[in-house]
């Protein structure tokens, strides 16, 4: 176990600044000066976490210093400014126990190194954590999944926290897991939507990753989605492709990718014809997805949106539709009941 002073320095990371345009043009819309994404592209900000827990986050695909101010603001939500009253009054401020996150029931797991950032926050002495199994696992009710020892109070000032991004994450990756199985053996996958929980959605949908499903674009600059209330704006689906494709290339990033979301046949072809990466096809029944995959002929990827279940997620699959966007997954999916069981630290 180590102590605060002998714990590693904090490391500088990059800060990943999600959704912020790489580049654009002189002029382009913006958040204005103070706004972190207008900072120098080279700016680093300081990583108060573990190096070792930061790295393995950063090969997650997760951002260590978002993560280290998601950890905070759910501490300091949870205390309010003040402590935690009835831990202190109960517990002896010596006190040291292990801590084992135990499945309550089946399922996969994700959150595991956030679960480990948020206590690392509160713990203020000896902190050592045992590792039983990895994100992306599928565990049984009563498995363990991580031990962590420290002081006991520290222990159970963090305990809901941690576990609130714990059973959520898993939750999702369990959900998604069933529609990847579903999906198994066709060309199909199933991927998420921007229906996130503010502030979570880089985590939730690294747990649709974990339960293997794909991510769709994480913020509105990343990719563009021509959706039907912009076709009205603009007048048509042609005429919407072809505004976003002379604005993009006016911002210098002409090599975003274009999805048209379309809601009959006839719009498929206008949006194959305007040149159209993607195209969403939303509230087609299985046999005019088929018959859509048809037209495409694979001159454009297409995604199924709407009146997908798991009763019909094969059905789709198997028309030759490139994805399945399942809002659901971030904005419906159940917990993941996981528990924290305290016993006593071993010397």
């Amino acid at each position: 176990m180590s102590t605060p002073e002998e714990r590693p320095e904090p490391v500088d990371v990059p800060l990943i600044h999600i959704g912020a345009p790489s580049s654009a043009a002189d002029g382009a819309a913006g958040c204005g000066d103070g706004c972190g994404c207008a900072g120098d592209a080279d700016e680093v900000y300081e990583c108060g976490l573990d190096p070792a827990l930061a790295e393995l986050l950063a090969d997650a695909g997760l951002d260590p210093v978002q993560v280290e101010d998601i950890a905070h603001l759910a501490i300091e939500e949870d205390l309010d400014g003040g402590f935690d009253v009835t831990t202190v009054a109960t517990v002896p401020a010596d006190a040291v126990a292990t801590g084992d996150f135990t499945a309550r029931e089946a399922g996969v797991v994700s959150g595991l190194r956030i679960a480990e950032a948020v206590l690392s926050i509160v713990c203020t002495d000896e902190f050592e954590v045992e590792r039983h199994v990895e994100d992306g696992d599928l565990v049984e009710a009563g498995q363990k999944l991580l031990s962590v020892t420290a002081r006991t109070r520290d222990l159970l000032t963090g305990e809901r926290s941690a576990l609130n991004i714990l059973c959520r994450l898993s939750g999702i990756a369990t959900a998604t897991r069933a529609w990847a199985d579903l999906l198994e053996g066709t060309s199909a996958k199933v991927r998420d939507t921007r229906k996130t929980t503010p502030g979570l959605r880089a985590l939730e949908k690294y747990a649709v990753r974990c339960g293997g499903g794909v991510n769709h674009r994480m913020s509105l600059s990343d990719a563009a989605l021509v959706k039907d209330n912009h076709v009205i704006a603009a007048g048509g689906v042609a005429q919407a492709f072809k505004a976003v494709r002379e604005t993009m290339a006016a911002m210098g990033t002409p090599d975003l990718a274009i999805e048209v979301e379309v809601d009959t046949l006839h719009q498929v072809r206008e949006a194959l014809d305007a040149g159209a990466d993607l195209i969403l096809l939303d509230n087609f029944t299985p046999a005019e997805t088929e018959e859509a995959v048809t037209l495409a002929k694979g001159r454009a990827v297409l995604e199924s949106s709407g009146r997908l279940a798991l009763a019909n997620a094969r059905a789709y699959a198997e028309t030759g539709v490139d994805y399945l966007a399942v809002g659901a997954l971030t904005h419906s999916s159940a917990i993941l009941d996981i528990g924290l069981d305290l016993r006593e630290a071993q010397d």
